[in-house]
């Protein structure tokens, strides 16, 4: 790549996840050498952690959704590209690849990464021109369509999408979430089920919880509440259909009747919000949106993400950084996330309260068990997702792309 470089991201507003993932991108390019921008809104965390990683913030106040709006948000885009000069527009999730892609046509180098097909959200008519212009867009103003996951690539390949693909797995930064972790060592790193029966449970320990005052940010909700007698367990996501936290209330239900000192925290806000609240059985606390989950990992005995679909989902890799256990549902992404061998006891169908009630219930009632998961997860993720791997992989593919698009070298014949 010639340096100075200059990458220009479109980030679609209210995504906490993919907000985490560009901003830890984003300082990532920025220690290459890299100038990088973000058009994104402007009072944000996400806008708050790029300037203080480095890189500059053009304000871009977009809606979630498609709408009547779409055009100016797209002339906002342009405007943006003009100022900037970039030699590379990288744009994030669906309406920012739809207003991206709109806005520069492909007359700037284009990578889109989905961080999950839009397709997946919706049915029906809706549903087929999602994947429509998925299809034409990425066959015809996109250099280059990112996954998250291998699983991800496939569904697009399965969807009709034709594109030049490439995989780059999400990464965290897993320096600062395994600050302050505090997980305790196990006896041995032996498979403990054989050795741990469903009769054991109970011996309530406080599992592999660490210091939950630890990295908390300044907002109601950042510091979790002092749920130190019962075992925790947490759902960092917005709150919306995608995230799967109704399904996790019906299984809560069953958890409680076999293991009634349990609490359930979930960590978000979102559309879902006020129907969840009032379908919550007791024993969930509902803490909304907080700039840093850190510590709400760390307070936790177990972490889930029940999810109906993903790209490959950013706070299990966080969880399991932290030091935690994680039960997710097995959608896209989730197998390439876990340490191997680990899917018998953390991966469930999704969309399935009653095997989720069940796993849920196996877990808090083997202590030792978690802190095993726990302890291979946090290596896992350390070894193959560190999100400076993703730093250096994104350089090698913004350097591809361009390097297509540079006019070849003339020279001078050289005289005899």
């Amino acid at each position: 790549m010639r340096l100075p470089f200059t990458a220009l991201h479109v980030v679609q507003p209210g995504d906490g996840g993919v907000a985490r993932v560009v901003t830890d991108v984003v300082g990532a390019q920025v220690a290459r050498g890299m100038r990088v921008a973000v058009a994104c809104p402007p009072d944000g965390p996400l806008a708050v952690g790029v300037r203080a990683a480095g890189g500059e913030v053009h304000p871009w106040r977009a809606g979630r959704d498609p709408g009547w709006r779409l055009p100016a948000e797209c002339r906002r885009v342009a405007e943006i590209v003009e100022l900037v000069r970039p030699d590379l527009v990288h744009a994030h999730s669906a309406k920012a690849g739809l207003a991206a892609r709109l806005a520069v046509r492909g007359r700037v180098p284009t990578v889109h990464q989905p961080h999950a097909w839009s397709f997946e959200a919706v049915g029906g008519l809706t549903g087929a021109l999602a994947r429509h212009w998925e299809r034409w867009a990425a066959a015809r103003w996109t250099d280059r369509v990112v996954c998250v996951s291998e699983a991800e690539r496939e569904r697009g390949v399965r969807a009709g999408v034709r594109a030049s693909w490439c995989v780059v797995r999400n990464g965290v930064d897993v320096a600062r979430f395994a600050g302050g972790a505090g997980t305790p060592a196990c006896a041995d790193n032996a498979d403990v089920e054989d050795r741990f029966s469903p009769s054991d449970g109970g011996a309530w320990d406080g599992g592999v919880r660490g210091d939950a005052t630890r990295g908390g940010g300044s907002r109601q909700g950042d510091v979790p509440p002092p749920v130190t007698a019962s075992p925790l367990v947490v759902c960092v996501g917005r709150l919306c259909r995608q995230k799967g936290q109704d399904a996790l209330l019906q299984a809560w239900r069953t958890v409680v009747e076999h293991v009634p000192r349990a609490h359930l925290a979930l960590v978000g806000d979102g559309p879902s919000g006020a129907a969840l609240r009032a379908a919550a059985p007791p024993g969930v606390t509902f803490a909304g949106a907080v700039d840093d989950p850190a510590p709400w990992y760390r307070a936790a005995d177990l972490v889930v993400l029940p999810s109906r679909w993903e790209g490959m989902a950013l706070a299990p890799l966080e969880a399991m950084a932290s030091g935690r256990p994680v039960l997710l549902t097995d959608v896209d992404g989730a197998r390439e996330s876990l340490p191997p061998g680990q899917e018998a006891h953390c991966l469930v169908p999704p969309d399935d309260p009653a095997a989720l009630a069940a796993a849920l219930i196996r877990l808090l009632q083997r202590p030792l068990l978690r802190r095993t998961l726990a302890r291979r997860a946090q290596h896992h993720v350390r070894d193959a997702f560190d999100v400076h791997r993703v730093g250096a992989a994104l350089a090698d593919v913004y350097d591809e792309v361009t390097a297509r698009r540079r006019p070849p070298v003339l020279r001078e014949p050289v005289a005899r």
